[in-house]
Parts: structure tokens; sequence; C-alpha cells
């Protein structure tokens, strides 16, 4: 089988779909290439089904703290089934008649780039596709757990973040991994629906070392509150199971083992671009593809390949894949027709100031552009503000005993945000009003005027421009 296709795309997670449906709307005729679920990694696997089963866990754990209220016990069963529900139980045909509406041609198979503008596909149903793009091709591959090289690490079979959100049955012990974000949301997620003894191993000072340090001083807090064995600084020795799906020893350097009936490993992730024919274009396989502001891979002759999310250099989000893929398909059907790509409007955010991010552990942790630190290694002349969350009228309503903070990066030479981060219960819905205006850098004399509603936790923006003093 030989087609011919304006743009591929080979991945339909959530970037591919963007790319596809702003392409098609631009008059693009276009193919995109799945060997796995339509939707991807994200719908499936990640960040809907984790928040899913988080979001129980989170209101108990809230009920708890709310005074006329009493402990509520969470139902695993039910809640699985619920996960179970929202993953429309790994089916995806829903999604892809939603794709032939775009319309984009799906096929199902493992896509692999075979030179400029060629792709072949291992069809599931047996055969191959030789297909041709006409105009581009974009990689919208996503990324793959890194297991880190520990001696028999691999051989124990160990839990990755795919395993863990699709969870069967909660594991009696657990031993996690890693300090960010997704290692500090496994740990909450599988001790909140049942497990007993829950460690997390961090070989850093403290968990979520990449962000404003009270961000997890705070989270290490609420696990020592929650029974969560939070261990810093440690190293791994190595790693061995007992035969079969025995349980798992962890051993560590200068200090006893951990013994855990599964261990989740959550040290990052590493670009799915081993196995995608990128050699053929004299790209490196396993490595993130290089690409500029228009997603466009630079370094290949004829300006025809594009990545997007994961599988390229930007910031490994799925909402920052979705903008990539926007910005891409818009910018592959101008350049086809020959029409202005309007590249200073929409560059990729993230190369500027750092991406909105949301962890939803308990308390909740959110947060744009940049830290102090990061400000400072940029050479900004800054000035910083913080603010007890639980000041706040708005907070005190919603918890008598809530505990949160928030942190304010100045740019003191041009007077805006460089970057704000916010820890404490439901201070996911503060991110955005940041990132409105951290991106579009708004003057603090002027949102000083945006007037916060009384009493919500919003109400810390004002509190924070007064510590700054306005």
């Amino acid at each position: 089988m030989s087609e011919e296709f304006d743009v591929i795309v080979i991945g339909a997670g959530p970037a591919g779909e963007n790319v596809a449906a702003r392409a098609a709307r631009g008059g693009m005729d276009v193919a995109i290439v799945e060997e796995s679920l339509v939707g991807g990694e994200c719908s499936y696997f990640a960040c809907v089904p984790s928040k899913t089963l988080l979001r129980p866990v989170e209101l108990a754990a809230e009920a708890a703290r709310t005074p006329g209220l009493a402990p509520v016990p969470v139902d695993t069963g039910a809640v699985l089934a619920w996960r179970d529900q929202i993953v429309s139980h790994l089916d995806d045909s829903r999604a892809a008649v939603a794709l032939k509406e775009v319309p984009a041609q799906l096929f199902r198979g493992r896509g692999r780039l075979a030179g400029p503008k060629q792709v072949d596909v291992d069809l599931t149903g047996g055969g191959t596709a030789r297909l041709t793009a006409r105009h581009a091709v974009v990689l919208a591959t996503g990324s793959r757990a890194l297991v880190p090289a520990i001696p028999g690490l691999a051989e124990a079979r160990p839990w990755t973040s795919h395993e863990a959100t699709a969870v069967r049955s909660v594991p009696r012990r657990v031993a996690v991994l890693g300090g960010g974000p997704v290692a500090c949301e496994i740990a909450q997620l599988l001790h909140g629906l049942g497990a007993e003894q829950t460690v997390v191993l961090v070989r850093g000072r403290a968990p979520l070392g990449n962000m404003e340090p009270f961000a997890g001083r705070l989270v290490a807090d609420s696990f020592a509150a929650g029974g969560i064995d939070l261990r810093t600084g440690v190293g791994v020795t190595r790693v061995e199971r007992r035969v079969g799906n025995g349980e798992v020893t962890v051993h560590l350097a200068d200090v006893p083992p951990i013994v855990a009936d599964e261990l989740v490993v959550a040290t990052g992730r590493v670009a799915a671009s081993a196995d995608l024919g990128v050699d053929t274009v004299g790209l490196k396989p396993g490595a993130p593809v290089q690409v500029d502001d228009s997603m466009r891979a630079t370094g290949v002759e004829g300006g025809w390949l594009y990545a997007v999310s994961d599988v390229g250099d930007r910031t490994r989000l799925t909402h920052m894949g979705k903008y990539q893929g926007r910005v891409c398909g818009d910018v592959i059907a101008a350049r086809a027709k020959g029409e202005p790509d309007d590249l200073p409007a929409m560059r990729d955010v993230a190369s500027a100031y750092g991406p909105p991010q949301v962890i939803f552990t308990d308390p909740q942790v959110g947060a744009v552009g940049l830290t102090e630190a990061a400000a400072r290694k940029r050479g900004h002349h800054v000035r910083v503000v913080e603010y007890d969350l639980g000041a706040v009228s708005g907070a005190y309503v919603r918890e008598p005993a809530y505990r949160g903070r928030a942190k304010a990066v100045v740019d003191e030479d041009r007077q805006v945000l460089l970057g704000a981060t916010f820890v404490g219960p439901g201070v996911a819905e503060l991110v955005h009003s940041a990132t409105v205006a951290v991106t579009s850098e708004v003057p603090l004399e002027r949102l000083w005027h945006a007037v916060p509603s009384f009493p919500t936790i919003s109400e810390v923006w004002l509190r924070l421009l007064e510590e700054y003093g306005l």
C-alpha cells in the first residue's frame, strides 16, 4: 500500500491530535499513525487516570480537616471502577471516530521515518503501508519512563506510572523511587487507596527539587502527617525480586534495605525516538528532536520535519504539547499555502517562561514562570514576596487549619512578574491567573486593579502586591 498526504503525523496523543486538527482546519489532507490507543498515554495511563484516582484521596483528606465532617473512608473498588469508566475501559473507538471527523485518516500500526517525507507503517492487522508527505511529517510519539541503570532494577520488573495508574489491586507495601511530581502523586495515590506501607526514596535533599524550596517542604510535611515514609539523600545500590512476583528488596547505601511488594520507578522520562527512523534523516535515535519556535526540526534539510511535545526538546507537559501542536499545525498549513505564519505571535512561551504546571498532591502545588533561583541565574534583577496562604480569609473559610504559601518573583527593572508559586489545598485554580499575568507581562500597577473576589483564596494576589508595597 502506498498513499500520499499533505501532512503525516506519527502519534495520536493529545499533541498529535491537535496538529492534525489545526492542519486539517487549514485545508491540509492529514494522515495520523498510532500503534497503541488513540488519545495517547495521557488519556489512559497518565494525567487523566492519575488525577481521577487522586481526587477522592484529596477529598477524604479535606473532609477529615473540615469541622462537622467525619473522616470519610475511601472505597478503593469504587474508585478503580470510576477510573475504568474515565479511561473508557481502554477502548479508544470514540477517539478514533473523532479523528475521522477532523478529518484525518487513521493508520493503526507502528510508524517510522524511511527517509525525507517518507513514513513506513507496520500495520496492526498485518502488512505495511508506505506514506508520503507532500509538505510535512510531524513526530508526536511522546516519551517513555526512564529506568535507571541500577543493578537488578530492570530485571525486578518495576512499575512505572503506567502500571501504577492502571492498578487493579493496591499492593500492601510500596516503595517509590523518585522525588519529582510523578513520584509524589503516585505515592499519595497508592497510599490513599490502601497501601499500608509507602516509602518514598529521594536522591536529593527534598522532593520537588526544581521548584521553590517551600513546595517540597510542605509536601514532605503532608507525607509525614499521612503516614508516608519519606527518605531523602538516599542512593539505591541494587534491586532484587524473589522468584515470580515475589517481594522486591531495594538495597540502599549505608542503611538497611527496603522490602516491598512493588517498586514504582518515577525518575524521569526520555524522548520516544529510539525506534522512529530518525537516523534516516541524520538525527540521533533516542535523543530529543531539536526544534525551533515553530516546532520544525533543526538540522534536517528541506524543513519538512516537525516534532511536538515530549519527543521534542521543549517542555514535557500535556497542555504545552497541545499548545505546540496547535502552533505546529497552523504553521504547516500557512507555509504550504505560502501565507505568513505569524511566528512572533505563536512562539512557544516555554522558551521565555517556565510553563504552567500543577502537582495534584495534597497540598496541591501550582507554579508558572521562573523560580527565584532560575531568575537570578538568568541575570534578572529580582525582588521576591511571600505570603502565608493560611492567613487569607478564603483559605481560613475553606479549612480552619489551612496550610499553604505563595511566592511571587518580580522583575524590578520592568515591574512585571517573572514567576509565581502556590502551595495549598485548591491552589490549582490560581495557576491560570498567574499564567496570564506572567506571559502577558502585566505591569504590577495594573495588576493591582484586578480585584480578587472575597472571600476566596485568590485574595492572595492582593496580599502579595501589598507586601510588595502597592
